[in-house]
């Protein structure tokens, strides 16, 4: 059988003048795309921040550079997205679940609105157990754009997520949620908690831990449930 993949890219920060931060993001979004191409896999997944100030004219742009991508693109916002402006384009609401193979990919929205830090509502808890409890898939992969753990690094811990005790009493009532991943950090990580692997995503305009290049990850999805990351620097 044929190996299931996706890939995950994040913190893109398009906007409408081409320097953000320093970098050229256009560029470096558009240096990304080309290199995934020439990987098989099913799935795009963008976790956030994909625009820089969520102008319309900021996602019409990314959309663009994004146009040699021939998979299914599935987005969620971040803290610096405009949820309108980003559903307009994109023709997608805030949150995207999908299929590959055995396994189902669930998007958390954990932005809180004129906020850096991201949390989850009890409505929001509530509503992604009863999706997992729902889900035909074997296993589960859940998805978010703040940091749920400790980036053990010089990153602010105080702009990740408020209340992951919250969204791990939840993964904790399941035991087929192998994996959890997020942007934001702007940085690469992995991580290990009670058997289910955490991922951070690296950004496509730069690093803030010091680390060189850009990148993004790539899953590959196994069979028996297990999940492998490689991270593609360029």
């Amino acid at each position: 059988m044929m190996t299931k993949s996706f890939i995950q890219i994040s913190d893109s920060h398009i906007d409408d003048d081409k320097l953000v931060m320093g970098v050229d993001s256009q560029a470096n979004l558009s240096t990304i795309v080309n290199n995934i191409s020439k990987h098989f896999y099913d799935a795009l997944l963008i976790s956030g921040d994909l625009a820089h100030n969520g102008t319309l004219e900021s996602y019409q742009k990314l959309r663009k550079i994004l146009d040699p991508i021939e998979t299914k693109i599935y987005v969620f916002p971040g803290n610096h997205d405009d949820l309108s402006n980003l559903s307009q384009i994109f023709n997608q609401s805030s949150l995207c679940n999908f299929i590959i193979g055995c396994w189902e990919i669930i998007s958390i929205d954990s932005v809180q609105v004129g906020k850096v830090s991201g949390r989850l509502s009890d409505e929001q808890l509530h509503s992604l157990s009863q999706q997992i409890s729902s889900s035909s898939a074997e296993y589960i992969a859940l998805c978010l754009h703040h940091p749920p753990v400790s980036m053990q690094s010089d990153w602010d811990d105080e702009m990740s997520l408020e209340n992951p005790d919250d969204l791990f009493a939840v993964i904790d009532q399941f035991n087929n949620i192998k994996a959890v991943m997020w942007g934001h950090a702007h940085q690469c990580s992995e991580f290990n908690r009670n058997g289910v692997k955490l991922f951070s995503c690296p950004s496509t305009a730069l690093q803030f831990n010091g680390q060189l290049g850009i990148a993004y990850n790539h899953y590959t999805l196994k069979e028996d449930g297990e999940i492998y990351c490689k991270t593609h620097w360029l």
